[in-house]
């Protein structure tokens, strides 16, 4: 299984918006996340993926089929006077289709992901997404072999655990 990771062409957005739709009715159990009179769930942030210069849109596929997506930004969930910089590397959103789930799909986005922003990451999964927050710990605690920390924060940013790590040293090997 071959699983490449693509920065999403503007030609692309519409692949993505449709993708959009699958992972935001997934989060449709919470009330915050409901269609719009049209059925269609909004993603009010997606033009700025091809618009801002710290936003990244990526496109997953498998064997050349799609599989996901993965939207990047520089940033940081933490208030200013927690840290000494601006943040790094955030995942806003990550998707995998679930015909690709537990086959390693995710993390080799992942891993591909890394290595192509050295640096700080924070990763985010909402409070009651424990089948994320399983995902990311262990995959960035293989990765980081156990070097990173995580935080459970509840601000005007953020509710829920984000796990932080410097991958400079790994993403060279």
């Amino acid at each position: 299984m071959q699983v490449n990771i693509s920065a999403a062409a503007y030609s692309e957005k519409s692949i993505l918006r449709n993708l959009m739709q699958y992972y935001l009715y997934e989060f449709s159990l919470s009330p915050e996340i409901e269609p719009d009179d049209k059925g269609q769930f909004q993603y009010p942030y997606l033009d700025r993926y091809w618009i801002e210069p710290e936003r990244f849109p990526y496109l997953v596929r498998v064997n050349r089929g799609l599989a996901g997506f993965v939207l990047l930004r520089r940033g940081t969930y933490f208030p200013q006077q927690l840290i000494n910089d601006q943040g790094g590397m955030l995942v806003s959103e990550f998707f995998v289709m679930k015909a690709f789930r537990r086959r390693g799909v995710g993390s080799q986005a992942a891993l591909d992901l890394f290595a192509r922003f050295p640096g700080r990451w924070e990763i985010a999964q909402e409070a009651d997404n424990y089948g994320g927050q399983d995902f990311w710990r262990k995959l960035i605690s293989d990765y980081c072999e156990g070097e990173f920390k995580e935080y459970v924060l509840d601000n005007d940013i953020w509710c829920g655990p984000v796990q932080v790590f410097d991958n400079s040293a790994f993403a060279a090997n």
